[in-house]
């Protein structure tokens, strides 16, 4: 990899910041600038930069003060940019492998979180379902492990997204859906990508029913209506959607 000295890189050290929002949202924003920038004359160059940005958010924003969700929102913004300059960036398996590497271990370094929605994004990362099926086989193990009856943990594992995200990248849609019925809790979270995985092999009826059935107490509603209508529009059912699954509020 060509070595580039990053403007942004010393602006994110290690609590970096204080506790005000504004100036680590600048630099974001500024480090975003600087990405892009690369981006366009040396995509694998940029997709470096944004794997060390990423490394670098949680330590940098580790004492901001967060309650008001701007910088939250600022930096899922960051992560829904950065990913797609990662995703495309031409680059053998093994230095793949390494950004991925690089990726889990700020994953497991997160503790505020910041950037957790990053294992959402796992299979897209990956590039390959042959790279997928590698990181199943790493976060597998770990995810049944709490999922399981047995198990004495509270049911959390900071890789579960991004398993689920690899199973369906992977393309083992029956081994996903197994695996979502194994969850000790019914998480839209989680059940999405069932959905998903029923989608992929054209069961769409089979879908709705699946979203339907994951409602609960703290799930957002208005995204598995949305989910629902998206569905029956792509079956060229328009007409019936909104009276059943508007997003709008309506039940």
């Amino acid at each position: 990899m060509t070595t580039h000295k990053w403007q942004f890189a010393s602006r994110f050290r290690r609590h970096a910041f204080g506790w005000r929002s504004d100036t680590p949202i600048q630099r974001i924003k500024e480090a975003l600038a600087e990405i892009k920038a690369v981006a366009r004359k040396d995509p694998v160059l940029a997709a470096e930069g944004a794997v060390t940005l990423l490394e670098k958010l949680s330590p940098a924003l580790e004492q901001v003060d967060s309650s008001s969700g701007a910088l939250g929102t600022v930096v899922n913004r960051a992560i829904d940019t950065l990913v797609p300059i990662i995703a495309r960036a031409d680059v053998d398996r093994r230095v793949r492998q390494r950004w991925l590497e690089r990726l889990w271990q700020a994953l497991q370094d997160d503790e505020i979180p910041y950037i957790e929605s990053l294992g959402e994004h796992w299979g897209e990362l990956c590039g390959t379902p042959e790279l997928a099926v590698v990181w199943v086989d790493e976060f597998l193990p770990l995810v049944e492990h709490v999922w399981s009856p047995r198990s004495t943990g509270h049911g959390f594992f900071k890789g579960t997204s991004a398993c689920l995200a690899a199973l369906y990248a992977a393309g083992r849609h029956d081994q996903l859906l197994a695996l979502l019925e194994r969850a000790p809790f019914k998480w839209w979270h989680d059940r999405k990508w069932g959905v998903k995985a029923l989608l992929a092999t054209g069961k769409k009826a089979e879908a709705i029913r699946y979203a339907e059935q994951s409602r609960g107490l703290n799930d957002p509603s208005w995204q598995i209506a949305e989910v629902c209508e998206d569905i029956l529009l792509s079956s060229g059912l328009a007409d019936g959607a909104c009276p059943e699954f508007c997003v709008r509020g309506i039940a």
